[in-house]
């Protein structure tokens, strides 16, 4: 595990993401299959009937055989699609099966936009998180866009908001002792790996 109390935010998050990015297509396929394994039956997965997930890029750990099977049960699935403006908003999208997807300004792929498909945060049951790096406490380092943190800000101005539920994925190597946490950043409930629950 990685110390990271020697490191900047921005050191750390470049140093996760040649890590994350070093896993061979082998090795980002059995993660894959790993993390399906690690919540595909657990209860929150299944009990979830609204549920956003993302599309991976730049070594993320791939949650698309978890969009997968939410829609062959029957949930409706969400992704992530960036606003034009503000363009540090993001709001979550439903997609189905064959819908088309285009490229953002970042090259992830995302849902033609269509605000009849949106649906706000608060309405979604677990919203599925990528992360660069993560610690036991249910701390994430992001990107650094804050665009889950902006969008789930809401969350700070009360203590009892119970959805949606909010699970990091990330792959073993970005894990790391401790992240200090600024004012913004939202905790997770967990995050899950392709071997474990944190």
């Amino acid at each position: 595990m990685l110390d990271s109390t020697t490191l900047t935010r921005v050191q750390l998050r470049r140093l996760l993401r040649q890590k994350r990015r070093a896993l061979n297509a082998h090795a980002q396929r059995q993660a894959a299959r790993g993390l399906y394994r690690q919540l595909a039956q657990h209860p929150l997965f299944r009990r979830a009937q609204h549920i956003a997930l993302y599309l991976p890029n730049d070594g993320e750990i791939d949650p698309r055989p978890l969009l997968r099977a939410a829609q062959q049960r029957g949930k409706a699935t969400y992704l992530p699609v960036l606003s034009p403006w503000p363009r540090t908003k993001m709001v979550f999208q439903r997609v189905r099966p064959g819908d088309a997807l285009i490229a953002n300004r970042f090259h992830i792929l995302e849902p033609r936009r269509n605000p009849a498909q949106q649906r706000t945060l608060r309405a979604l049951d677990l919203v599925l998180l990528p992360l660069v790096g993560f610690d036991r406490h249910g701390a994430r380092l992001g990107m650094g866009g804050g665009f889950y943190d902006r969008s789930l800000a809401y969350r700070s101005m009360r203590k009892n908001w119970h959805k949606p539920t909010l699970l990091g994925l990330a792959h073993e190597c970005q894990q790391v002792d401790r992240l200090a946490q600024a004012s913004w950043d939202v905790p997770l409930m967990a995050t899950v790996t392709d071997k474990a629950w944190y």
